[in-house]
């Protein structure tokens, strides 16, 4: 019966001890203004560093960010310039071979409506 109540007791005072160090944690007891006096410069450095990690992480993240989305900007630049060539391409190919039939004249010319398919029933 003594082997339970030593037990019994070590957790109660283990329970209280922890009770008692949240207790002081939560009323800022833990440490007391002449630790933060004397090691003014390890507080100082324990919070900057954290501080620094975090704002360049949040800098990086956030460049990142930019970076993608001028990475889709460019895409749709180039495709954009793919189609205006293309779109040039052809009306230079239509307006030479236009000035070539008029040059041969063959009476021929460009339709204005497209060709429609015929389909008999």
């Amino acid at each position: 019966m003594s082997k339970y109540s030593n037990t019994k007791n070590d957790q109660e005072q283990t329970s209280a001890s922890i009770g008692s160090i949240i207790g002081k944690v939560l009323r800022g007891q833990v440490i007391s203004v002449e630790s933060f006096a004397r090691y003014w410069y390890i507080v100082l450095l324990a919070i900057v560093i954290p501080m620094t990690y975090i704002t360049t992480k949040y800098e990086c993240q956030t460049k990142m960010e930019e970076i993608r989305r001028l990475e889709r900007d460019l895409e749709i630049v180039k495709t954009e310039r793919i189609r205006a060539k293309s779109h040039y391409m052809s009306r230079t190919r239509e307006s030479s071979m236009n000035q070539l039939l008029d040059s041969m004249h063959l009476q021929l010319h460009v339709q204005d409506t497209p060709p429609f398919k015929i389909s008999a029933k």
